[in-house]
């Protein structure tokens, strides 16, 4: 059953990612037409309402979970982004673009709330590592394969068929994830309060990781929503070049995240984090001062092998600080905090690309990210109480040697 969950949880991740990033994607090319986006600012609008959208969706898709099985969920949300996908390319203005996209957002928000809570409770402890680095590398796939192809689609014909033809591909990841847990009940017998003071709790057991959690959704939306202008734009890179950079920094973070669970193994979860926000600081500092192409194409490739590794360790870290009939909370914390650093980082970029130029968004966030790594660094910043009472112990291997 947790093997099945977990392929389910593969290919969902790796639809709903991609949809994520395949729809900016279309952003420079919208920008350098001058027809629907005119500026910097509305690209930092479209990722802030739509982030925000997700964010207030997210609250009652929690709570829809403890009512609804997880298969009928993740069936509305996959049908949803493949009708999304296919709506955008007939976008007619700026504020029909910004429905579509906002329809978009809602329907991508039901799998990081509940699906990788399910990953985390169906894992035994031993294997928890294992099965973060492989669902969070399995989104990254995702989001390879749709800067791959709208590159090339998009050059080769147009932005709205390589729109048309990820909503086709979608019905496929879509019904195989679906198929995975079909028969497979998530109801628990024990149903948490979901009442503010319950959030609150849930909260504190994960609160020294919320920086953490803030520097996640930043680095992701920056790259997101401004890496492809940066090349198109500013070093003059082709979009069909540009989406291959880019499946590039993808694919090097996919595999660090699938190599997560044997590193956390030999050095540590504390050490390979740590080592992770410094490096991810550093190659954003690189990219935003790169004086040509090929420093900044570097700058980026390494930021994306040391970005998505944080992401399978955070769960980590929240997978074994929270009882197990926490845990969608605890989730939901995670991809909500995310959400809105994103967001509000994402749109503080838009208006000073506008004001200082595209390199603008990537200083800031190397600013942020040097905070983060600062902050963690002092011994027992990353520690907190395991969640014993429903993982059992956890295997003094888990956490490599003593710090």
């Amino acid at each position: 059953m947790k093997n099945r969950i977990l392929l389910s949880a593969s290919f969902f991740h790796a639809l709903n990612d991609a949809t994520t990033t395949v729809v900016p994607m279309a952003f420079p090319i919208l920008y350098g037409q001058g027809r629907l986006i005119t500026s910097y600012s509305q690209i930092g609008l479209l990722s802030y309402l739509g982030l925000l959208a997700t964010l207030l969706v997210q609250y009652y898709v929690v709570r829809l979970s403890f009512r609804l099985e997880y298969q009928t969920l993740m069936f509305l949300s996959f049908v949803g982004i493949c009708i999304s996908l296919a709506c955008v390319p007939f976008a007619s203005s700026f504020a029909t673009l910004l429905f579509f996209f906002l329809f978009m957002r809602v329907a991508t928000s039901f799998y990081h709330p509940i699906m990788i809570a399910w990953v985390s409770k169906s894992q035994p402890a031993a294997g928890l590592d294992l099965a973060m680095g492989i669902q969070s590398g399995s989104g990254n796939i995702g989001v390879l394969l749709a800067f791959l192809s709208f590159g090339y689609i998009a050059q080769r014909w147009d932005w709205k068929t390589a729109l048309l033809a990820w909503s086709v591909l979608g019905l496929a990841l879509g019904a195989f994830g679906y198929l995975a847990i079909k028969g497979i009940s998530s109801k628990s017998e024990v149903r948490p309060s979901l009442h503010f003071s319950s959030w609150l709790k849930v909260l504190g057991r994960i609160r020294h990781l919320i920086p953490g959690f803030i520097f996640g959704g930043t680095g992701w939306a920056v790259t997101i929503y401004y890496a492809p202008s940066l090349l198109n734009h500013e070093f003059s890179v082709p979009i069909g070049r540009t989406g291959l950079y880019l499946s590039m920094w993808i694919a090097l973070g996919t595999i660090s995240g699938y190599g997560y669970g044997f590193m956390s193994r030999r050095f540590g979860r504390r050490k390979i984090y740590l080592t992770s926000i410094g490096v991810a600081a550093l190659s954003l500092a690189v990219i935003g001062f790169a004086p040509g192409r090929a420093v900044a194409v570097s700058g980026l490739l390494l930021f994306g092998v040391f970005l998505l590794m944080t992401y399978p360790s955070i769960h980590t870290f929240v997978g074994s600080s929270v009882p197990r009939d926490d845990q969608t909370q605890a989730f939901s914390w995670v991809s909500n905090i995310q959400i809105l650093s994103g967001a509000l980082v994402a749109l503080l970029a838009g208006l000073l690309s506008d004001r200082f130029g595209i390199r603008a968004p990537f200083l800031l966030s190397a600013l942020l990210a040097a905070a983060c790594f600062v902050y963690y660094l002092p011994p027992g910043r990353l520690s907190a109480a395991p969640a014993a009472e429903t993982r059992g112990p956890v295997p003094p291997s888990i956490d490599g040697p003593p710090e």
